[in-house]
């Protein structure tokens, strides 16, 4: 039987005691691998081993961890740790959360997703322990957006933050400036109103990656001199899911000065295009685009989806052309619509079919084989399948009859034409060999072979 789970939960040190012990992590060999850690002389009664095989980045998710324990020994473990992965465990003590943290000096990265720290109020003092911290998770924590606050406010170099699934759907003012954040993921929230999103620029003016995927905002409200100054290092933008549904809101992203990714699937805006057309109007509406929805727009690509954006447009009035459109035409001039054409394999031909002096109109399917031609034949020409061979003549062609010598070739690989012709000649008896041949001229009209100097005699000796 297993023991039963401890209701306080386990120690930071006691997870990672049993799971980086020699026993259950054996040392791995090879650079960067993972180092062996013999601890200093520590407490009386320790739960540590005499050695742990620690890697640099240690991931202890899902392991019940709801206290840090004994300081001295995170500090002997964990002096060369530099990403830790807490997500899934039981933290809700910010105190806790903070002597692990503090006890780790080169710690870069922290994942702290889907601990409960709802309502656990963060002091400054212990907001201290993160500073080295340049990677933050704090994914589906539903931490307050006051401590997100305090905690950009106490950590200098803070890079990337990531607050997803924190049902936000406002967020306030601070007149703290985190001037190192390059990366905000807050996908899955609730902000629908662009005067909330509008807040991240004065907080975060190095931010160059936003990805908000999955909240549902409804428009981009500013104009474009203020969307320059809100956002000037921005890059890369994640809008997809979104409940954009103008092309005026479109049109704004070309605002941002550097932005030059966007993802914008799943908005409202584009359910009634075609993936075609979707792709070619975004692509047309933004010019200093390169990556679309994760693919690179090549110069091709923009040419054409610039032209297509042209005489997609053409039948529109005056006044419902985009701005976008009167900058194409000047760049191409207006476009004639593209003629239609239908690649589509031909399916049937009219020909005409001879046999001796009988000629007759049939409209003939080009999926089927020479053997099943041969058998609708056989109604016309009153000759038995066994009885005939037939030959393919190209009206435009300069060369003679084509023998359709093999019975289960498709007909469309003949390339017929309508108005083609089909000659259908008897088998007869040689006079020399006793066998079935047949005599073939060219020269339509003739009666007399004798008399065609482009007779073809066919014999199979």
């Amino acid at each position: 039987m297993e023991p039963p789970e401890d209701m306080e939960g386990r120690t930071f040190v006691e997870v990672m005691s049993e799971k980086y012990s020699p026993e259950n992590f054996p040392c791995r060999r090879g650079p960067g691998m993972g180092v062996v850690v013999v601890p200093t002389a520590g407490p009386q009664g320790s739960p540590m081993k005499d050695r742990l095989n620690l890697p640099s980045v240690l991931v202890l998710n899902s392991c019940g961890i709801s206290r840090a324990g004994e300081r001295a020994e995170i500090v002997a473990f964990c002096a060369h740790v530099i990403e830790l992965d807490l997500s899934h465990n039981k933290l809700q003590d910010w105190h806790e959360i903070g002597k692990i943290v503090s006890n780790i000096p080169n710690l870069d990265f922290l994942n702290l997703s889907s601990n409960p720290l709802a309502g656990m109020a963060l002091e400054p003092r212990c907001a201290e322990a993160f500073s080295r911290v340049r990677r933050l998770v704090l994914n589906n924590t539903q931490v307050s957006w006051d401590t997100v606050l305090l905690l950009a406010r106490e950590i200098p170099e803070l890079e990337e933050l990531f607050l997803c699934l924190n049902e936000y759907s406002s967020v306030s003012v601070s007149s703290v400036v985190c001037p190192t954040l390059r990366l905000l993921h807050i996908t899955d929230n609730s902000l629908k109103d662009w005067t909330e999103v509008r807040k991240f620029g004065p907080m975060f003016p190095s931010l160059e990656t936003l990805i908000m995927a999955n909240n549902h905002l409804t428009s981009i409200q500013d104009n474009k001199d203020i969307l320059q100054r809100l956002f000037p290092k921005l890059r890369s933008m994640n809008l997809n899911n979104s409940g954009l549904s103008q092309w005026d809101d479109i049109e704004k992203l070309n605002f941002f000065p550097r932005l030059e990714e966007v993802r914008l699937q799943g908005i409202p805006l584009l359910q009634t295009y075609t993936n075609v057309e979707r792709r070619s109007l975004m692509i047309a509406q933004l010019p200093a685009i390169s990556l679309l929805n994760g693919s690179v727009v090549t110069d091709n690509e923009r040419e054409d989806a610039e032209r297509f954006f042209i005489r997609y447009y053409l039948d529109y009035p005056e006044e419902e052309l985009p701005d976008r459109y009167h900058s194409l035409v000047t760049k191409y001039g207006k476009l004639e619509p593209l003629a239609e054409i239908d690649l589509r394999p031909r399916c049937r031909a009219q020909v005409e079919v001879h046999c001796e002096e009988k000629v007759q109109e049939l409209n003939i399917r080009l999926d089927q084989t020479v053997a099943e031609l041969k058998k609708q034949l056989t109604t016309v020409v009153q000759l038995s399948t066994n009885s005939m061979r037939l030959y393919y003549i190209d009206k435009f062609s300069a060369f003679g009859p084509e023998e359709m010598r093999y019975n289960t070739r498709a007909l469309h690989s003949y390339s017929i034409q309508d108005g083609d012709e089909i000659l259908v000649v008897p088998k007869t008896k040689c006079d020399h060999c006793l066998k079935a041949c047949v005599c073939v001229c060219t020269l339509w009209g003739s009666k007399s072979r004798m008399s065609c100097p482009r007779a073809v005699t066919v014999c199979r000796d």
